[in-house]
């Protein structure tokens, strides 16, 4: 990161960095759907184990860029939310239920 000269270059980096967040999202949306399609079980979605080995690694993570670890978590744990939501509705579509 580099020293900003004022607050509107503050303001345009955040939003070129919210562009490629977003971009990648989208990319893990994909990844997401996937997921969807290839579950037998609609109980499979929400995976305990793996979303707490998820949060570990998204610390550790975090602590290797200079963020702080709960704004991680928090972050990736909403996201997840968002995402077995999403997963949900793309199985039942996938797979005719209602």
């Amino acid at each position: 990161m580099t020293r900003c000269h004022d607050l509107q270059e503050v303001r345009d980096n955040i939003d070129r960095l919210d562009k490629q967040i977003l971009e990648l999202i989208g990319e893990r949306s994909g990844f997401v759907r996937e997921a969807a399609r290839l579950k037998a079980r609609r109980e499979e979605i929400v995976d305990r184990p793996r979303i707490e080995s998820i949060i570990v690694r998204v610390r550790k993570l975090a602590e290797e860029y200079g963020l702080a670890p709960d704004i991680a978590e928090t972050v990736y744990r909403n996201m997840i939310d968002g995402f077995i939501e999403f997963e949900g509705e793309e199985f039942d579509r996938l797979h005719g239920e209602d």
